[in-house]
């Protein structure tokens, strides 16, 4: 673990994009701004992890009728193309 003291409105980078800043020191809390690129997720670690519990519960859900769904589509697509390409007779 890197660990570093700044004063508030002093930073640190993480990378070539991000930007930490010390904003406001408040008794024993710390108010930071982060610059990143739009496509790079921040979140507080217990939301990061509720969002990370949350895709892994969503991963083994089982879907009604998605199997018979799936073999429909498969059926559907097969007759597409059995139907566009006649066999030689």
């Amino acid at each position: 673990m890197l660990v570093l003291t700044r004063k508030v409105s002093e930073s640190f980078m993480i990378g070539e994009d991000i930007e930490v800043t010390v904003l406001k020191l408040m008794g024993d809390k710390v108010r930071f701004g982060i610059k990143a690129p739009i496509n790079v997720p921040v979140h507080r670690r217990e939301v990061w992890e509720a969002i990370k519990k949350e895709n892994l519960e969503a991963a083994k859900a089982e879907l009604p009728g998605l199997e018979a769904a799936t073999e429909a589509l498969s059926s559907r697509r097969k007759t597409e193309i059995d139907s566009t390409n006649p066999k030689d007779e």
